[in-house]
């Protein structure tokens, strides 16, 4: 990870953009969905490059990234099909809230919506979430107490989807990729992991 100093005013300023921009996202009907999450998501890592550049080869994939990435994705997906399972047993309102997520953005292509997920949103979430807000709160304020900050925060605007299921579905994705970052240093394998979940999940293999 780069050593910098840590900019306390630019960070806060970036949450409280992301979290306009998932209000915007969830809140307002028009537009697909999926189209609005991935210009979202673009904006944020767009600004952060700007902000703090990554260097190149620090986004180099290789075949340990790639390998790390796919199991990794499917590790997760196993994980979420064993808390759907717990969370319909446990809440009456769980199949209608995963049938909300999963519905969102209807009209839209899956094609499109994998196409999306994969080569935007998975991409620049990661870029964003993990490659600059969680890297300067681990050099702020220690790798594990940042990494819970950061996920707390990813979680956290999520909230604006009035959605039990999803604030909970992005707090375990959240931690999950945001551990993997902490422990690897790296992000390639873990943007590999968000891109491949995210458009299987949504797109190929819905749970629906």
């Amino acid at each position: 990870m780069n050593a910098s100093r840590f900019h306390a005013r630019p960070l806060a300023i970036m949450v409280l953009l992301a979290a306009v921009l998932w209000c915007i996202t969830f809140a307002l009907p028009w537009a697909s969905f999926w189209i609005k999450i991935s210009l979202s998501a673009s904006l944020l890592a767009g600004i952060s490059l700007i902000l703090q550049p990554i260097r190149r080869e620090e986004l180099r994939f290789d075949l340990r990234a790639v390998l790390i990435g796919l199991v990794s994705a499917l590790l997760l997906y196993g994980i979420f099909w064993f808390g759907r399972t717990v969370s319909m047993a446990l809440f009456d309102f769980a199949g209608r809230q995963i049938g909300m997520i999963c519905h969102k953005g209807d009209g839209t292509p899956l094609w499109v919506i994998a196409l999306l997920l994969f080569c935007v949103t998975g991409p620049s979430e990661e870029i964003f979430w993990r490659g600059y807000l969680q890297r300067n709160l681990m050099m702020r304020f220690g790798r594990w107490p940042g990494w819970a900050l950061a996920t707390t925060l990813y979680a956290g605007v999520h909230i604006s989807s009035m959605n039990f299921m999803l604030v909970g579905a992005a707090a375990v994705a959240g931690a999950f990729w945001g551990a993997m970052y902490a422990h690897l240093g790296r992000l390639p394998p873990v943007i590999l992991s968000h891109a491949v979940w995210s458009s299987v999940i949504f797109a190929v293999f819905p749970m629906r």
